[in-house]
């Protein structure tokens, strides 16, 4: 049972995901290429979790979704919060930024929305936007050809610190007046008449964050203003 302990506790450490008593009982037989008694992994995986729950560990082994991972002891979950919400500023770029914004501003708004208004393809900053679950796809615009609309996602609240849309600052100009017929001017509408640079409508929202990234080169791609 120690031989087991460090190669379990290795297996668990090395997951992405809770894994299971069968997927560890599987990796064993494979490594060791013989049987091992079901009996012992239990007895290892509640070894541990008594070690690493009573221990001076800022972790602790929990069983969740039909698994075992190692999580963060809630006595430690602001000081790790902080410094993932830190570093994960760090990487949203300056044009993922804009688009963002455009996006909490707009939603739901199409692709072709942000790109108007941003003067670029914001095909790479939507899909990092996705990739960091700060946006959703929220439906499709009745408009010809139905295209995606996107809106912001809970993420983006936490993200931001936000409560609720209501917090966020007011724009006035992005919002502009209303149409006669009360409907919102077009991104056109809105590049034209007030004169909206595609910059100034991030600086909103990079008040809420200290990540500090700088504009890049105009240019046709967002990507490379990413990079």
């Amino acid at each position: 049972m120690d031989m087991l302990s460090p190669h379990i506790e290795s297996l668990i450490f090395s997951a992405d995901r809770p894994i299971s008593r069968d997927e560890i009982l599987d990796c064993l037989e494979v490594t060791f290429e013989t049987q091992v008694d079901t009996g012992e992994i239990d007895q290892v995986l509640a070894d541990l979790r008594e070690r690493y729950t009573e221990g001076p560990y800022a972790f602790e082994l929990v069983e969740i979704a039909g698994g075992y991972q190692f999580m963060t002891k809630p006595a430690y979950h602001a000081t790790a919060h902080t410094y993932l919400r830190q570093s994960a500023r760090k990487r949203l770029s300056a044009a993922a930024l804009e688009t963002l914004s455009i996006i909490a501003y707009r939603q739901p708004v199409p692709k072709s929305e942000m790109e108007a208004i941003r003067g670029v393809s914001c095909d790479y900053s939507i899909q990092k936007l996705l990739e960091k679950e700060l946006i959703i796809i929220s439906g499709r615009s009745e408009t010809v050809g139905k295209p995606l609309l996107y809106s912001t996602s809970e993420k983006f609240m936490d993200y931001f610190g936000l409560k609720s849309m209501a917090d966020l600052p007011k724009l006035k100009d992005f919002k502009g007046p209303e149409e006669e017929i009360g409907e919102a001017p077009s991104a056109d509408e809105i590049q034209m008449e007030m004169s909206l640079d595609r910059r100034a409508v991030a600086e909103v929202l990079d008040d809420r964050d200290d990540a500090g990234n700088q504009s890049g080169d105009n240019g046709v791609s967002d990507r490379n203003e990413e990079e």
